[in-house]
């Protein structure tokens, strides 16, 4: 089985926030991160069942890169949607779970 990767409004203004600090350091950092999250959205569809980080929310680092993507999976509906991409040294209080927010 493979899933579809559904990335949401939040999520994708975290990346390209992301995208943004990156290219202010370096000009090949944000085709990597890119590359990195590639990566990641390849492996969530073949086996997106990672660790449980709270309720029914899942995460999965990235490689090379402090952040990870927090998702949920809908097994009827053969989908990931991924809810945030959050950096690891951001405070963890503000952390995209455990709040009203999702």
């Amino acid at each position: 089985m493979t899933y579809k990767v559904v990335v949401s409004p939040r999520a994708q203004k975290e990346i390209e926030n992301a995208i943004d600090f990156y290219a202010l350091h370096s000009v090949d950092a944000p085709l990597k991160f890119i590359a990195a999250l590639n990566d990641a959205y390849e492996t969530l569809k073949i086996n997106p069942f990672f660790r449980v980080s709270y309720k029914n929310i899942r995460s999965l680092k990235t490689h090379t890169f402090p952040t990870a993507l927090f998702f949920v999976v809908q097994e009827e509906l053969l989908t990931v949607r991924i809810l945030a991409c959050f950096h690891h040294s951001r405070n963890p209080v503000n952390r995209p779970f455990g709040k009203d927010e999702i």
